[in-house]
Order: structure tokens, then sequence, then C-alpha cells
């Protein structure tokens, strides 16, 4: 479909700017597995600290490319299935606030005045614009999702008896999730962490606070997921040739990520003393709860794809796998959404084991953590956003994607990369090496007395799975500004591969109203963290110390001698 100058615009930048910003986090990314493999045993290179580093890499690969991308793409799923765009002026204004707030947040960062992590919780405390930058991000990413909420209420009043398209569920479904979770945070930054930055404050209550950003931790991860998802099941289908097994089983999947989403972030607290042992199982159980949507997801996208190799003449059992078109250049989105499908399976089951109470308490705090997250956020999150912005972008700016056969091969190496470093992070993790922090500096320096040799095959094979990583994500850089400088060749339009359905179960109300999902959401939600924040304002522990806007050190009063 053809759209206006001002929406192609806003689709564009809202790519092209964290793509820019990618270069850099890609580069910290590589320079964490050097400082960790003990290669560098200072604690900074090239003027940028350690953690400094490891804050620009989580903000920007975790933050800032995630938000922009979903924004991008709902307007994009948006426009293209309820042929209407959304309002222009908000558009903008959203746009321009969330660029704010990623300045404001860089500026920070870059200064050496913000380097809390990507976590951001106190005792760690930032520059009062980092909070400030994060506050602008946020507020401007719930813009759209009212902007196209009154679009589907229109839609909706028109098409009583049509059921609403399934990336539009997914994409309502994933804004109200972010929405909810990062009223949470909001409150966090604005009343909490913001007025301790700025010396407003004495102290701050830090089990709160952390309570408050696990309520939108954990959710951020379906945050970043559905826009993944939405693609597994409305487009990766069409791509290899086939249909959706069902259009039923993506409305259930869709929808019970409302229930399961946010009232699990506790299981990142199963050491926290504050929290009581209830509260910890009631919400470990419901983390469990999360695996339904991903096995229904991995039932109907298997049989999906099955149908479309058996419909390219595969025979037996299995046959199917090597008929799908992997390396067709025409295709490329393919390999993209395939390839982050794989690494999902074990991001998936090792995500069961930090779940688990007993083997969080063995996996916590080590090595384990980041190469599970970097299985699921490096994999199905990053592949599907780098494909699917080099394909919207291609589209939209009528413009032939630079040297493509490069291009069909970046999922594939990258996930060679991911796979190996992520499996000498968890191999690191089960014999003790710790999470987020430089190893180069003791445990991997052969020189000093705390030096772990046990740890060297571990961080080295980390190290050679984060240049893999790099070299892909060097390649993907090549490619998305070498179809941005090249010379427009096609017809500038909306373009959404859309599967059709093998499947097309009649409409179920159940499973085509937000209504009923939202009174289970808000009343599982109430359960799960009423108690939780009780606990966090009766036991806060001891509160983080006062701090100046300037300095990253507390002040030293009689109170905190």
């Amino acid at each position: 479909m053809k759209i206006s100058n001002s929406l192609k615009r806003v689709i564009i930048l809202e790519l092209s700017i964290p793509v820019a910003l990618l270069i850099l986090g890609i580069y910290h990314g590589l320079m964490q597995t050097i400082y960790r493999a003990g290669i560098l045993h200072q604690t900074s290179f090239l003027k940028l600290e350690y953690y400094q580093g490891l804050t620009l890499h989580g903000v920007i690969n975790a933050l800032v490319l995630t938000t922009f991308f979903a924004v991008a793409f709902g307007h994009a799923t948006i426009a293209f299935y309820l042929k209407k765009e959304p309002d222009r002026r908000w558009t903008w204004i959203s746009f321009w606030l969330m660029v704010a707030g990623a300045v404001l947040a860089a500026w920070a960062m870059l200064a050496g005045k913000a380097s809390v992590l990507y976590t951001f919780y106190p005792p760690l405390k930032a520059h009062p614009f980092f909070y400030l930058g994060a506050a602008l991000l946020i507020v401007g990413s719930w813009i759209p999702l009212f902007n196209w909420a009154r679009i589907y209420v229109a839609w909706k009043k028109d098409n009583k008896e049509n059921k609403t398209p399934l990336a539009v569920i997914g994409t309502l479904v994933n804004f109200i999730v972010w929405f909810v979770c990062t009223l949470a945070v909001a409150y966090e930054v604005l009343v909490l962490l913001l007025p301790w930055a700025m010396g407003f404050t004495t102290a701050v209550n830090v089990t709160l606070a952390r309570t408050l950003f696990w309520f939108f931790g954990h959710a951020l991860v379906y945050f970043w997921l559905l826009p993944a998802y939405i693609m597994f099941y409305t487009m990766l289908p069409k791509l290899a040739g086939g249909k959706l097994y069902s259009d039923l089983a993506g409305r259930i999947a869709f929808f019970s990520f409302l229930i399961y989403s946010i009232p699990v972030g506790v299981h990142h607290q199963f050491s926290d003393p504050s929290i009581s042992r209830g509260i910890k199982f009631f919400q470990g159980f419901l983390t469990y709860g999360v695996a339904i949507p991903s096995f229904i997801t991995a039932f109907t996208i298997a049989a999906s794809l099955e149908y479309a190799g058996r419909q390219r003449g595969a025979k037996g059992w299995f046959g199917w796998m090597v008929k799908l078109p992997y390396l067709d250049p025409d295709r490329y989105l393919f390999a993209y959404l395939i390839s982050g499908l794989i690494l999902f399976i074990f991001g998936g089951l090792t995500g069961i084991v930090n779940a688990s109470y007993s083997l969080n308490n063995v996996v916590h705090n080590t090595a384990w953590i980041p190469g599970h997250f970097h299985m699921t956020v490096a994999g199905p999150v990053f592949l599907a956003i780098i494909g699917m912005s080099t394909y919207l972008y291609s589209k939209t700016a009528g413009k032939r994607v630079f040297l493509p056969k490069l291009n069909v091969i970046i999922p594939y190496l990258w996930s060679i990369g991911v796979l190996i470093f992520s499996t000498g992070l968890m191999w690191g993790g089960l014999i003790g090496e710790p999470r987020r922090t430089n190893l180069g500096m003791t445990y991997l320096n052969r020189d000093n007395p705390l030096f772990h040799p046990e740890w060297v095959p571990t961080t080295t094979l980390a190290l050679c799975g984060g240049i893999i990583m790099f070299i892909a994500g060097m390649m993907f850089i090549l490619v998305f500004f070498g179809t941005l400088f090249s010379k427009r060749k096609e017809e500038a339009i909306l373009e959404l591969p859309v599967s059709e359905v093998y499947h097309d179960e009649k409409r179920i109300p159940l499973f085509d109203k937000f209504q009923p999902w939202l009174v289970i959401m808000a009343v599982i939600i109430v359960l799960a963290y009423t108690p939780a924040v009780i606990n966090a304002t009766q036991n806060p522990g001891p509160g983080a110390p006062p701090f100046t806007p300037d300095s990253p050190v507390p002040i030293v009063t009689e109170k905190t001698k």
C-alpha cells in the first residue's frame, strides 16, 4: 500500500537512528568479551571504562534499539492491516520525545556519569539526565498505543463480525504489556530515582526500587519478543512457501502474554531476603505459565514449516527440513526468522532453569544468566529486528538490498557466534564464573593471586563467539547503510508478507476481544504484586545513601557513616 511521506519518514528514522547507535552497542559487546577473557588487565580502553561500556551495550541494545523498532514496526502493521495511518501530529511528538530521551541518556553514559548497567537500580546512581532520558523514552513510546487503539476501535465498529487481523492483536497486546509494565519503572524513575539523584531526597528504598524495576524488567523481555512472534505467525509460513497451521493458536498465544508476562518479575529476586518465600513460589509457578504460549508457538510454527516443506516436494518424516528456502536472497527475511527460532529453542530451555527456585540459586549472578539472556535477546529478538529493519527500510524507501547474497548469510553467521558465545558463558557459570565482572583485572590476570585457570577455556570460548558475532554485526551495518545510501530503484510502498491460514477457524469472541483478558491480567497482577510491594516497604533494608547530581560517590553524613 502507499503511505504518506510523513509516516514513511517516521518509520525510516525510527529504524535508522537505533541502527546507527547499534555500532556503539556491538563494539562494547566485543570489548566485554575481551576484558573478560583476560586480554586487557586495566579498567578502561580508549578512555571508555569497563562498566561504562557495559552500560552502553545493555541500554543501547536492550532498551533504545528495541523500543524504537517496536514503535516503527507497530506503525507499519497497524497501517498495513487496518488501512489507516496513525495521527501525524502525535506520531511526530512520540518520535521526538523518544529521540530527546535517547540523547539525554546517551550523553550521561558517554560522559561517564551513568555507569549503572542496563538494570540501573540503586544503590548505583546515574546523572539525573540519564533518568530523565529514560522517562522521556518511555513516555514517547506510550503515545502510539493510544494512537493505534483509536484506529482499532474505529475499525472494529465497521467490522464487528470480522476477525481482527492476528498481527494487529499481537501489536496491541505487546504495547498494552509495555504500557502496564512501564508504569512501575516510570514511578521508580520519576518518584524514587530522579529526586534522589538530584539530591532532593536523603535516601531511597533499594528493595522497592528493585521490585518496581523487575515488575518492568521481565515483561520487557516479551516486549522484545512479541514483534518476533508476530513475524513467526504472520510472515514466516508465507516466506517458507506454505501456510500458517492455525490462526486460533496464534490468538491464544498472544492473549496468554497478557496474563503471564508481567506478574513473574520476582523470580529475578529469588536471592532477595526482603521478599517472602511464598511470594517467590507463587511467581515462580506463574513463570512456568509463560512456557504455554511458547509451546503453542513451537508446535504451530513447526507444523506450518512442515506443510511448506511438503508443498515443496519433501518426503519422509524430516525431509521437509531440507526443503525450506534457507539461502534464497529474495527471501532473506526467512533466514533471519528461522535462525532466531532455532536459537530460541535453546533460550527457552535454559530459561526453565532460571525459573526454578532451587536451580536459580546455583546460577544466579553467574555467567550462566547472560548466556541464557543472549540466547533469547541476541537470538530471535535481535535477528527479527535487524532482518525486519532491512526489509521495512528497503520497501518503504524503494531501494534494493545492498549485497543480497551477503545479507542472507548474516543470520547464520550470527547464530553460530551466539551458540559459541553463550555456551562459553553458561559453561563458565556452572563452574562459578561471575557475571558483570571485569575478569581481566583479577581472576583472568595470571599475575594476580586471584587468578582462576579453570575459567580460561570458558572465557576464551565466549571471546571466539563474540568475535564471530561482531563480524556478523558489522556485516549487517554494511548491508543496512549500503541500502540506505544506494539510489532508489524500486517503487516505495509499505508491503508485508502475509501468510494464508491452513486452519482458519471461525471467529470466537473470547479470542477477538481485549476486555476479558485485561480483567484477568489486572487481577493476577494485583494478586502477585501487592504482597511483594508490601514486603518491599515493610522490609526495606538499608536505604541507598544520598548523592549530589555531579558525583557517583555518596554524601557522607552522620547517618551514613
